[in-house]
């Protein structure tokens, strides 16, 4: 069942009083599966979020966080969506990053807590492969824990040119998905070690996330990957 949307309130949050956090439902397209975490102690599945740095982009975070929290590098994926923003200056833009979900939870008795929910992608084997190529040059120290976001999906690729770009020749000759890396690690506190992360079947991550928002971000996510490779399919044509 879709989760239910809230009725329309008013509320009033000073800076202190407030935080903005940011979450990624992470698909990898070539294999059909989503990315879905498991708190290893206490027993449950969830997607990927956390608080945005003062400073940072909203969609940044998002990214940064579903790096941290799951171990796969990750971009957030434009994809064709019902919203209430206008469009940019250069004109209307038929695939958008903006936010699939939008939560908003008690922190404390006086905090409010405004989370975002984006789809996003693991990112192509040149992309991860590039991250290795600068830490080899020195341009990025393997030591800090700085994050280095990923370049943005291009707007002139269509989801089966990305999907191409995961097709990857074995040893044996054999063609087959590129399967993404997982980096060990990447959790910022001892509570994120405990985080295990697992790429899963759409309908089976749904499954283990239902009863909160977080399967319907995945359900809705995906129905965007599959209504954007509809619509180029047709341009296509």
């Amino acid at each position: 069942m879709p989760a239910q949307t809230s009725a329309p309130f008013y509320a009033n949050y000073p800076s202190e009083k407030l935080t903005i956090g940011a979450g990624v439902a992470i698909f990898h397209l070539a294999s059909e599966r989503v990315v879905v975490c498991y708190h290893s102690q206490d027993r449950y599945w969830f997607l990927p979020k956390g608080r945005r740095n003062a400073n940072e982009e909203t969609r940044t975070a998002a990214e940064r966080e579903g790096f941290e929290e799951s171990g796969y590098r990750n971009r957030v994926l434009p994809l064709p969506m019902k919203h209430r923003q206008p469009d940019p200056e250069g004109g209307h833009e038929r695939f958008v990053t903006e936010p699939i979900w939008t939560q908003m939870l008690p922190l404390t008795t006086t905090a409010q807590y405004m989370l975002f929910w984006y789809a996003a992608e693991t990112v192509p084997k040149a992309v991860e492969e590039s991250y290795g190529a600068a830490q080899s040059s020195g341009n990025i120290s393997q030591g800090a824990r700085t994050y280095a976001p990923p370049p943005p999906f291009p707007s002139d690729l269509s989801l089966k040119k990305r999907i191409e770009q995961d097709s990857v020749v074995s040893e044996t000759g054999e063609t087959m998905a590129y399967e993404p890396v997982w980096h060990e690690g990447t959790g910022v506190d001892e509570e994120e070690l405990l985080y295990r992360s697992f790429l899963l079947p759409i309908d089976e991550a749904i499954r283990k996330l239902q009863g909160s928002v977080m399967g319907d971000v995945v359900r809705r996510g995906w129905e965007g990957v599959k209504l954007r490779m509809d619509m180029e399919s047709h341009d296509s044509v």
